[in-house]
């Protein structure tokens, strides 16, 4: 008997897998596809490789002259950027299996039906194995609904990955995370986008200023953006689709419905009895309602993000291993990559009660480091509670936002003073400075 199977092999799965191995227990996972999930496969790491070739294509349209670097008759080859796109692909999920080899975590690639709270069917070679513990770790699909399902050659994020063509037009119906990266990548290269979001401004869990700063960019790549309305209907003719929005016709060659994913519920884990809430419920320790079987990640429908499955999949294991870890949501760090970047943690500022805040704000155009990349969208934004001088939140829109977020998870997560932040030397010139005159608040000295 195993003293954990975990079952599948996404960011939580594989990563609470190789957590319990560390701690000395004999764990078996159970994979029916390929490891790394929806982020290494169709999600996280297709998207990013896609959105670099993207993001360096325009690059050299918009930015090379200004640099003195003289470059004629650019264009590109959709079929390498999908090779390369697989190849990351490739090496990410190769690495995740070497994990697997390294950590002496037994593999079944196989599809798992759970029989009972300690024994797992293999469906396809119809051996058992168990487990003293399970953790679910099953993912998330697209979301795909009435008509949608009905209409044939509807994409979802799914269908991007294997295109062979590039589209000349398209529409893409959802302006959150998924619409807007995709959008990022499509009007790069040219093609007609127009997307279509239902809520008040495109990104509606960020704040309507976020929102505006990447509506700018996109529509300087002439990206046509509806807001606030619904598509009512959609109709295959000739080879073309014909949406319908607020009373009017749009015409494309293409339709992506990007409106999120949802979890990836299986009949046996409903007929097992586990308590079920949008997603399989758990506790902070990642308990379900059955104290030995534990889930993570997208299957609990909450916060779906790879980098938060990771950590539910590490406290998983530590509590499997006998210790009382509870998950912190805290400061869960929120990444767009969009052109430019957008990142974001803790409150936004919409969530706030205004008479009880300060929030200060820097323009990236005020950075010399950014004036040296010929970058000027974007800012830097922080959130302080006024009584304790305290972080609440912080929200980057700039070049390399993802990457320089990590100053706000650290300054939500550990609850730390605004100015303490400013008071640390932060390198010259460099665009984390940005971040450093929004922290300095009403003592910025460059703005």
């Amino acid at each position: 008997m195993y003293e954990a199977i975990v079952i599948g092999g996404g960011p939580g799965g594989y990563v609470a897998a190789i957590r319990l191995s560390q701690l000395g227990k004999k764990v078996a996972i159970v994979e029916k596809e390929e490891f790394g999930g929806t982020c290494t496969n169709k999600g996280c790491i297709p998207t990013k490789a896609m959105l670099t070739a993207s993001h360096l294509f325009t690059e050299i349209n918009e930015k090379a002259k200004k640099f003195g670097i003289l470059v004629d008759n650019v264009s590109y080859d959709l079929s390498l950027i999908m090779k390369h796109m697989q190849k990351s692909v490739t090496m990410s999920r190769k690495g995740i299996e070497f994990l697997m080899k390294k950590n002496k975590i037994d593999v079944f690639k196989d599809k798992a039906i759970l029989k009972d709270k300690n024994t797992v069917l293999l469906e396809n070679s119809g051996q058992e194995i168990e487990g003293e513990n399970i953790i679910l770790a099953h993912g998330s699909v697209p979301v795909i609904f009435p008509p949608f399902d009905q209409i044939e050659g509807i994409w979802t994020s799914d269908d991007v990955f294997k295109m062979e063509k590039m589209p000349e037009s398209i529409l893409i119906i959802g302006g959150g995370v998924i619409g807007v990266e995709f959008a990022t990548f499509f009007s790069s290269f040219g093609v007609d986008v127009t997307i279509v979001e239902l809520a008040e401004h495109i990104l509606p869990y960020e704040d309507s200023d976020v929102a505006e700063e990447v509506k700018k960019a996109l529509k300087k790549n002439k990206v046509k953006i509806i807001e606030g309305e619904k598509v009512e209907g959609v109709e295959k003719k000739n080879e073309k689709y014909i949406a319908k929005v607020a009373g009017k016709e749009i015409e494309v060659e293409k339709v992506l419905l990007a409106v999120g994913r949802r979890p990836n519920i299986s009949e046996d884990i409903k007929s097992l009895g586990i308590e079920i809430e949008r997603g399989v419920k758990t506790d902070k320790h990642m308990r379900t309602n059955i104290d030995n079987i534990y889930a993570i990640g997208d299957i609990r429908g909450q916060i779906m993000l790879a980098h938060v499955a990771m950590y539910e999949g590490i406290v998983a294991a530590h509590n499997i291993a006998g210790e009382e870890i509870e998950m912190d949501y805290r400061a869960v760090p929120s990444i767009i990559f969009s052109n430019p970047e957008v990142a974001s943690v803790g409150k936004r500022e919409k969530e706030v009660d205004r008479e009880k805040v300060n929030i200060y704000k820097f323009p990236v155009s005020a950075n010399g480091r950014a004036r040296t990349m010929e970058e000027k969208l974007g800012f830097a934004k922080v959130i302080e509670e006024k009584e304790t001088g305290k972080v609440l939140g912080v929200t980057i829109v700039s070049a390399n936002a993802t990457d320089m977020i990590m100053e706000g998870v650290l300054g939500v997560k550990y609850e730390m003073a605004t100015e303490k932040i400013a008071e640390a030397i932060h390198p010259h010139p460099t665009l984390t400075e940005t971040l450093l005159g929004a922290f300095e608040g009403n003592w910025a000295i460059h703005i």
